[in-house]
């Protein structure tokens, strides 16, 4: 299939899933907090990939090759599932939280959760517009090289890093403090795939060792 008809495909699918899992738990459709966040996924996402489809279309090729089956590793299959599953989990009980009312939040939190995840998708937007390397697969690629400039100059995995960002903007966005408990199973399940993907770099990738000497942090600078 060639980009372009697969970037539609991928993208009614991913609004149809999204959708379900908002809509259908929340038992209605008068969820304002759900169309907003859908706004600004859309926007945020769609944003980027129609640059890098201008500028870039094997970078984004790349990036639409992802998922657990996509993965040529059982432990990275696990992983992806893992973090597949603490998001989907996270956005399914923010919409019950709506239903039920477990935890009314103020609208101004929904808005700042909102420009988290923008700032989350940004970020990783951000990384591949930089990094043409940065599949969603882990793997190292012919030619590859180390990246050692820009978000890479401050943590080893900056696009993990927005990943973080926006779990925790999803719940807020969605109005729900109890999705906010998914954020740390989220956060393990990508540290697991930080040290396998380092293992897999410092043997494969020339330079990357000396890299990791550089830059000590691979998540968050002065913490981890």
């Amino acid at each position: 299939m060639k980009t372009i008809p697969k970037l539609w495909v991928f993208g009614f699918v991913e609004f149809l899933v999204f959708g379900l899992m908002l809509f259908v738990p929340a038992g209605t459709f008068k969820y304002w907090q759900a169309w907003v966040f859908l706004v600004v996924v859309a926007i945020s996402a769609w944003t980027p990939t129609i640059y890098l489809l201008r500028t870039n279309p094997v970078a984004l090729e790349a990036r639409m090759r992802g998922g657990p089956t996509a993965e040529t590793r059982l432990a990275q299959k696990l992983v992806i599932g893992g973090l597949y599953l603490s998001l989907a989990a996270m956005v399914v009980v923010s919409a019950l939280d709506h239903r039920f009312g477990w935890s009314p939040v103020p609208a101004a939190i929904c808005l700042v959760g909102d420009v988290l995840v923008a700032a989350g998708l940004g970020v990783v937007a951000v990384v591949i517009i930089h990094n043409s390397y940065a599949a969603a697969t882990v793997r190292v690629a012919e030619g590859q090289q180390v990246v050692s400039t820009g978000l890479y100059g401050m943590v080893r995995h900056p696009m993990y890093t927005g990943n973080v960002i926006m779990m925790i903007g999803i719940p807020l966005a969605l109005g729900s403090y109890w999705g906010l408990v998914f954020v740390a199973p989220g956060v393990i399940v990508l540290i697991a795939r930080i040290r396998d993907e380092e293992r897999l770099l410092q043997k494969e990738l020339d330079g990357y060792r000396e890299y990791t000497q550089k830059v000590r942090y691979r998540l968050v600078p002065s913490m981890w």
